[in-house]
């Protein structure tokens, strides 16, 4: 999928989430800690937002990151052609592709992550309850959260408590691809 049809989805969408919460640009740059101006050129469709800032801003909403990429409504089936999955470049030779997300009755996404030698991920906390799900499919990830670092190698699965900052890096000579699965409590931003 083209990069502006991304961008234009991801306007329309947090103007809409934010509209049909009837919160104003400040109290969404307060719950999200993302600046105001920045909401500004996101809902303009000026700028393209990182993974983090878009993570801020739908947990703030109570929506998955999925639903700021939707470019149209969910059927009851819904397949994601390759040429439709959203990727998010990361460095010069990484990524993290949204392969398909949800967000009723559960909130759920599913990412294809490949990191290249020496390259890392911080990712911000997520809201308390959120649970992270990775299976390392080529190279080694060394997964560091709760103040510990864990290495995950090829076939190893790992599930944790993402409510904390956490990294994703690959301190390996060898390229990694890891599959995740994050899912977080069905909460509004208001409980």
């Amino acid at each position: 999928m083209d990069p502006e049809t991304i961008t234009a989805a991801v306007a329309n969408n947090v103007r809409a989430q934010r509209a049909h919460r009837q919160m104003t640009l400040d109290e969404l740059a307060a719950r999200s800690g993302v600046s105001r101006g920045m909401l500004v050129q996101v809902e303009q469709g000026r700028t393209n937002p990182s993974i983090n800032t878009l993570t801020r801003i739908a947990d703030a909403l109570g929506v998955t990151v999925a639903r700021m990429v939707e470019v149209s409504d969910v059927p009851a089936v819904r397949i994601v052609n390759a040429a439709d999955v959203v990727t998010f470049p990361h460095g010069k030779a990484s990524s993290a592709r949204l392969l398909v997300g949800t967000d009723a009755p559960s909130i759920l996404e599913l990412w294809d992550w490949r990191l290249a030698p020496g390259d890392h991920h911080d990712g911000d906390a997520h809201p308390p309850g959120t649970r992270e799900m990775l299976t390392v499919l080529e190279g080694e990830l060394t997964l560091s959260v709760y103040g510990g670092s864990h290495v995950v190698g090829v076939d190893d699965a790992v599930v944790f408590r993402a409510d904390r900052p956490h990294r994703y890096a690959n301190n390996g000579q060898v390229p990694l691809r890891f599959t995740m699965v994050v899912t977080e409590p069905k909460v509004t931003p208001d409980q």
